[in-house]
């Protein structure tokens, strides 16, 4: 016979809403440059700041059960080297991409590579849908890709980042969009 544990309950399992594909207008809530092995990156935590999604990832975060949870609404961008290498030439096109996205979005505002003052900028931000592989299952979800203005999301005017399934993948397409979020609200149960 199986031992009753502490807090046992019928109680349906609810699985995690994936933020659909698309363009979104956002709010930065925190910056930091956080070093890795191959070099240090930009890291932005934001929340999806208008339309049905508005709040998406503080709701997310606040209906994650678990202990170690982590904040969902991120992108990080490589900080370029200046080595010279091609790596560091498609580096510093992206994070030209994002001083132009970040100025663009922020009237008055200039880049000044204190990532301190990004704090409460508004951004645009990319979502693509990506395939993942865990333990023998397979499914999809989405990812922030890419970083864009503030009025190319709102005039629909950028161009949405293809699927990324997983390599040697003969999966299906990635699944459609489901409900929306909204109330940004008070940032007082966010980890950062």
């Amino acid at each position: 016979m199986i031992k009753q544990y502490n807090g046992a309950k019928a109680q349906r399992r609810a699985g995690r809403e994936i933020l659909p594909a698309g363009g979104y207008v956002a709010k930065i809530l925190d910056a930091q440059v956080q070093t890795y092995d191959f070099g240090d990156m930009l890291v932005l935590s934001f929340d999806i700041a208008e339309g049905p999604f508005a709040g998406f990832f503080k709701q997310d975060y606040a209906g994650n059960p678990n202990e170690d949870k982590k904040w969902r609404g991120t992108v990080r961008l490589s900080i370029p080297k200046d080595d010279g290498t091609e790596r560091d030439a498609w580096s510093k096109n992206s994070f030209n991409g994002f001083i132009y996205s970040i100025e663009d979005s922020n009237p008055g505002y200039t880049w000044d590579w204190n990532e301190a003052m990004l704090k409460g900028k508004m951004i645009g931000v990319l979502f693509r849908n990506k395939e993942w592989e865990f333990r023998g299952d397979r499914g999809w979800t989405t990812e922030c890709c890419s970083v864009d203005a503030v009025s190319a999301i709102r005039e629909g005017k950028f161009k949405q980042p293809k699927d990324k399934p997983l390599k040697n993948s003969a999966a299906a397409a990635a699944p459609a969009a489901s409900n929306g979020f909204s109330d940004l609200g008070d940032d007082g149960d966010l980890p950062f």
